[in-house]
């Protein structure tokens, strides 16, 4: 049978899906890992110290089917410093504006106050969600999973249950098969093309970041921040200047290492990411500063972009 357009409804094109879905949970969850592995590619800097996230970050995946825009939260925990309150103001923001929500629980870790306050945060809102018990590769048994599951099934309706691993893959593909299907009908939010909203200048400066992150360990776990100061480029090369911000000057030669030795490990590996990313060659300058107490300078978050 035919339609009056004369079209076969056998071979009609279920109708495009396009929306959002905001990635939430306690800190160390693996919510940017999973971003990065639902669009499959590095959008979000990675690291097992807390409140590496602190910006809300897009990740956008187009395929045949509509568009998925992933939003990467800060993980949610008990406020302190205005850069705290900053960034659970961004999660509370999201949350109230899309299309479905990903609750991520670190399936290795025991439950504690931060997924309480995320499980309360999910109660006031309808907004469909699912329950995502993630890090399932390093589980020595899962059957440990059903006593998880069934506590958070008992506070909120999840739409959907499903376990995976976002470091290696595992069940990444069938959570973006769901997602689509919950996602409403809808053009394109985003170019094909895209597949973030961070402006580059943004981008390096959390890659500088992450090297921080990884080369100074326990010795500096979040008390720093990148700006991108200057961005120059012409026909050799891009020049890149990044500040490093720390509140103590006895931080300062914890970043920069004996004779400099430090800050040109995290510059080489920052700048081997960046090269990638924008596929020219970089020139990157870091410059350590010390401003005390910046986690509560409204100029310095204003320059970082987290929160208004």
């Amino acid at each position: 049978m035919e339609h009056e357009s004369g079209i076969d409804s056998k071979d009609a094109s279920p109708p495009a899906r396009s929306g959002m879905a905001a990635i939430v949970g306690r800190p160390n969850a693996g919510k940017s890992t999973l971003i990065n592995a639902l669009v499959r590619e590095k959008i979000a800097i990675v690291s097992d110290k807390p409140q590496t996230t602190r910006r809300r970050i897009s990740g956008i995946l187009t395929r045949p089917e509509g568009q998925a825009v992933f939003v990467d939260t800060p993980g949610i925990h008990k406020p302190g410093y205005r850069l705290n309150r900053r960034m659970m103001a961004v999660t509370e923001e999201t949350l109230a504006s899309v299309d479905l929500i990903l609750l991520v629980v670190d399936t290795t870790a025991s439950a504690g106050a931060g997924d309480r306050y995320a499980i309360e945060m999910l109660k006031k809102l309808s907004t469909p969600a699912f329950l995502i018990p993630n890090k399932v590769d390093v589980l020595a048994n899962k059957k440990g999973l059903f006593p998880l599951i069934g506590r958070y099934s008992a506070e909120r309706q999840f739409q959907e249950v499903i376990p995976i691993s976002a470091l290696t893959g595992d069940g990444v593909d069938l959570l973006t098969r769901k997602i689509f299907e919950y996602l409403p009908e809808g053009p394109p939010l985003y170019p094909e093309d895209e597949l973030t909203d961070q402006p580059q200048r943004v981008m390096a400066a959390e890659m500088v970041r992450e090297k921080i992150l990884q080369v100074t360990g326990e010795e500096m776990p979040y008390v720093t921040a990148v700006v991108t100061e200057r961005w120059e480029e012409t026909e050799e090369l891009i020049r890149i200047h990044c500040i490093i911000y720390v509140e103590r000057l006895s931080e300062r030669p914890i970043i920069i290492g004996k004779g400099g030795a430090r800050l040109k490990e995290i510059g080489s590996a920052a700048r081997a990411d960046i090269e990638k990313m924008l596929g020219r060659h970089v020139y990157l300058g870091l410059f350590v500063k010390v401003h005390e107490h910046w986690r509560n300078d409204d100029r310095i978050l204003n320059e970082l972009g987290i929160g208004s």
